[in-house]
């Protein structure tokens, strides 16, 4: 038996789905973009390349994304994943997830002599130099997202002082500011783009000097996916979105799909959990993935709706990626050291 399969650069940029007609008319319409995005594939390939070059275990604080699959597959070739820096072995490796952490994270890192390997999205490394840029400028800093995801707490813990999170325009009443005439919204990146602007819209009433961010916070991935599925939803009688139920931008999606005219959505973690009763008197099955699913799991999806008689299939593409992010730094120099060469898995994949 060969070497296991890598998680990172196959499923990032899925090759395109080759579009079947339906002898009866009963389709799937497949969402492009979908699936991975470029932050996602760079941490899963640094847990990867971790374990290859240092070997098992190299642990890792939290999920290093939220898909279980994704998850089982690297604990099963030996990552260990734990719940708080405290949990590994002092002077062990950890590597910190895509979502980010904050400065407390890595000073108790660092006080208990761990090797660490940073696979924070540079995205959401953008919104931590953006809480950090008008924390010190003594802004008062209103966080759009959600209480207790991690991507949140990482951010807020770059200035607490300065920093009140607010989960959506239900919560835009309780806000209160030091000087109306010195706030700035930011925003978790992995949030419905449609209610995000409603709640900014809310908090400009409430504050019409509010500032927005220098550039857009909600990551290209997330706003792809959600523009792909709203395109297709409205001929949807059904739309399944692959993803985890920790998964916020997957959870996101099959809201965006109800309120873009869907008959229904559904979300599922892997093809076993779908349920035919859902597809009752349904000809058309709208299908996409949180950016954090890898496409071998969309893939088992199809072949399941196939058995269920949606033969035909249709992509439907709204835009092209090609964004790619190079490994962390210092796991970069670590395997140009060893002698092996650093090529991003969709590069190498495509001199094949």
């Amino acid at each position: 038996m060969g070497p296991p399969v890598s998680l990172a650069g196959a499923s990032a940029f899925p090759d395109a789905v080759e579009s079947v007609p339906s002898p009866d008319g009963k389709r799937i319409l497949l969402a492009t973009p979908r699936g991975y995005c470029a932050g996602v594939d760079r941490a899963v390939d640094a847990v990867e390349k971790a374990l290859e070059l240092y070997g098992a275990p190299v642990y890792v604080r939290k999920e290093i994304v939220h898909n279980k699959f994704v998850v089982e597959t690297l604990s099963k070739r030996g990552a260990v994943f734990v719940a708080e820096t405290d949990e590994v072995p002092e002077g062990a490796r950890v590597v910190f997830s895509a979502h980010g952490v904050s400065p407390a994270v890595h000073a108790q890192a660092e006080a208990r002599k761990l090797a660490t390997i940073d696979a924070t999205c540079p995205l959401v490394t953008k919104v931590h130099k953006e809480a950090v840029r008008f924390a010190r400028d003594d802004f008062d800093i209103l966080l759009i997202g959600h209480d207790g995801h991690e991507e949140v707490e990482g951010t807020h813990g770059e200035a607490p002082d300065h920093i009140q999170v607010v989960n959506g325009p239900h919560e835009v009443d309780q806000v209160e500011v030091r000087d109306p005439d010195k706030v700035i919204w930011l925003s978790q990146t992995t949030l419905s783009v449609d209610e995000t602007m409603e709640t900014v819209r809310l908090l400009r009433e409430r504050f019409p000097n509010l500032q927005d961010p220098p550039s857009d916070d909600i990551c290209y991935a997330t706003q792809n996916r959600q523009v792909a599925v709203k395109k297709l939803a409205p001929d949807a009688d059904v739309v399944i979105v692959v993803g985890s139920a920790n998964s916020s931008n997957s959870v996101r999606l099959v809201e965006v799909a109800l309120d873009a005219g869907a008959g229904s959505a559904h979300r599922v973690d892997k093809a076993d959990e779908i349920d035919p009763a859902w597809f009752d008197g349904a000809t058309t099955v709208g299908l996409s993935s949180g950016a954090s699913v890898p496409e071998i799991l969309v893939r088992e999806v199809i072949e399941r709706l196939k058995e269920l008689g949606f033969t035909g299939v249709e992509e439907v593409r709204t835009a092209t990626e090609d964004v790619l992010f190079s490994l962390p730094k210092n796991l970069r120099a670590d395997l140009k050291a060893s002698g092996a060469e650093v090529v991003h898995p969709r590069r190498a994949r495509a001199r094949t």
